[in-house]
């Protein structure tokens, strides 16, 4: 009986008996993509569907309609030229150190009206505790390091640029 060490983002470890893995994690990326599409959660949870995975866990980071006690209209993300090579790189350093079967993350640039979707992070796990923790570990590091700025625009027709540097 094997027992591994789950660790998280937040810094908890728990102690799990795994005896349903018959094969070291596959840790594969499937998609790590900036692009102006429309992303859609189902189509990443389908890209990282694996037999051996009892959890597919999904997050969309989606535009809301407010921020800073402001009502915003829409956003607009920007992106360097190298996005897409950064959120590679990333997301293969995140799965390098992660239980995941399979992961697809996707951030979305250009014109983004309320409700659509920015970011998607999907990730199949043998159990619950790596998806889980896998995803949140992705999101934190692509917010962090992903060379994407957000322009917001405000319901008094005022806008305001986040994280730019």
């Amino acid at each position: 009986m094997q027992v591994l060490a789950l660790s998280y983002a937040g810094g908890v470890t728990v102690d799990a008996r795994d005896t349903s893995r018959v094969r070291p994690p596959a840790r594969r990326v499937v998609v790590a993509a900036v692009t102006t599409d429309p992303l859609d959660v189902r189509a990443h949870a389908d890209a990282v569907a694996d037999s051996g995975a009892g959890a597919v866990v999904t997050f969309a980071g989606v535009v809301r309609d407010h921020d800073g006690g402001r009502g915003v209209t829409r956003i607009e993300y920007v992106g360097h030229p190298t996005a897409e090579q950064v959120l590679a790189t990333v997301v293969a350093d995140v799965v390098s150190r992660s239980e995941a079967e399979a992961v697809a993350v996707s951030h979305r640039v250009g014109e983004l009206q309320i409700g659509d979707a920015a970011l998607v992070v999907a990730v199949s796990g043998v159990h619950r505790a790596e998806a889980f923790a896998t995803a949140s570990l992705l999101v934190d590091e692509v917010k962090e390091h992903l060379p994407v700025w957000k322009r917001q625009v405000f319901t008094d027709g005022t806008d305001e640029w986040v994280a730019c540097p």
